[in-house]
């Protein structure tokens, strides 16, 4: 017998999965208008390889974040697993809630103390980071480095990498 819990999970991954279908078979038209906004700019085909680059990275880690989420919503949800499972299960769904806010922080503030657009990923003790940027400067990354180090009272293996503008 199907009980509240197990419906509204079905509902749930049901509109996930037919918004994951739509979304990759989405038709060109909108790439195409994003390009057209983008055109009015200097440099057309760098900026739009550019940002594309950055949405793809940002894409595929929240689709595998996803289904992390969606398996560990699972295990919560099972009725056979154990409370010590399903309590990691939770402490892993809550860490990964964390780490995704704690990126989208870092990138806002990196907007808006370097006006650079970037792409930042974290995984336990290292750090990621990915900046559009036509100067690649040593003191720029240090700077980017020590803002992200500043919050953290554990050490941190933070790594930047520039792509062209």
């Amino acid at each position: 017998m199907i009980n509240k819990q197990k419906l509204w999970f079905l509902t749930l991954f049901t509109l996930i999965l037919v918004l994951s279908i739509y979304y990759v078979t989405m038709p060109n038209d909108l790439l195409k208008s994003n390009y057209n906004i983008v055109n009015n700019k200097k440099n057309p085909k760098k900026t739009v390889k550019e940002v594309s680059s950055l949405k793809a990275m940002r894409v595929s880690l929240e689709e595998k974040r996803e289904s992390e989420k969606a398996e560990l919503q699972k295990q919560l949800t099972d009725e056979e697993v154990s409370s010590t499972e399903k309590n990691n299960a939770y402490e892993k769904l809550k860490y990964l809630n964390e780490v995704q806010g704690r990126e989208e922080e870092y990138e806002k503030r990196i907007k808006k103390e370097h006006k650079l657009d970037c792409f930042v990923k974290m995984d336990n003790t290292n750090v990621s980071v990915v900046c559009v940027s036509s100067k690649h400067d040593n003191a720029l990354a240090n700077n980017i480095m020590r803002l992200i180090q500043k919050d953290n009272k554990d050490k941190l293996y933070i790594t930047v990498k520039f792509q062209k503008s």
